[in-house]
């Protein structure tokens, strides 16, 4: 296929022909419905071709598997006869057309019949060579490290920080001897309490003895 594009340089019109290399695949008398294979062309038309293959691969619909078909001889037409590579191709026109009907019936009760219509499809395929677009640059950021199962390396303490931890055993240390000796401080002034406590009673009752004999002391001598 050739296309013509006008251009102005400084001057008079002059016409600029550009050729672009286009194959086509055609299937005929294929014994689907065209509506059927018309709603996967719309899905797939103007798309790469390793995109539209993958597409049709799996596809459910009996219109997928004629499309992939025909889709399939485009591209080895290319390849083979204009050396062209799939990567380099995109479809770029789908045609369904309406082919012959055949007319079949069904009988009903009473002797009478009901027609049946089987449609037929003409599916043209038409793919073209086109350039990809380049892929994009990554705008000075570095990608992300990816993972790895190796230990994690350990990371050293500073002198400081050990000096610390040496120390922190001797404070323990000298904490709980202070804790004990206040502990023994504690019991002994309990002790002593104790000992006061009980010798109070013992004095009360000597000085009560002690006072009626200087009671009888002055009744003498007066």
């Amino acid at each position: 296929m050739v296309t013509v594009v006008r251009c102005q340089i400084e001057g008079p019109s002059f016409v600029k022909k550009a050729v672009i290399m286009e194959v086509r695949s055609v299937a005929k008398f294929i014994k689907v419905q065209p509506r059927k294979v018309r709603l996967i062309a719309a899905a797939i038309r103007g798309e790469d071709v390793r995109k539209a293959t993958g597409l049709l691969r799996y596809h459910t619909s009996k219109g997928a598997k004629v499309l992939y078909k025909v889709l399939g001889s485009a591209v080895a037409n290319a390849q083979e006869n204009h050396g062209i590579a799939p990567e380099n191709l995109r479809i770029s026109c789908i045609m369904v057309d309406e082919g012959p009907t055949m007319k079949r019936i069904i009988a009903r009760s009473m002797g009478r019949a009901n027609r049946v219509n089987k449609k037929m499809s003409h599916v043209t395929v038409i793919v073209e060579e086109y350039t990809a677009d380049p892929t994009v640059k990554a705008h000075g950021t570095k990608p992300k490290p990816r993972p790895t199962f190796a230990p994690l390396p350990t990371k050293k303490k500073p002198a400081g920080k050990k000096e610390k931890l040496e120390e922190t055993p001797a404070a323990v240390e000298e904490v709980a001897v202070e804790a004990v000796t206040e502990e023994a401080e504690a019991e002994a002034v309990a002790e002593e309490v104790v000992e006061t406590v009980e010798e109070a009673p013992a004095a009360e009752a000597e000085a009560e003895v002690s006072e009626p004999a200087v009671e009888d002391g002055e009744g003498e001598g007066k």
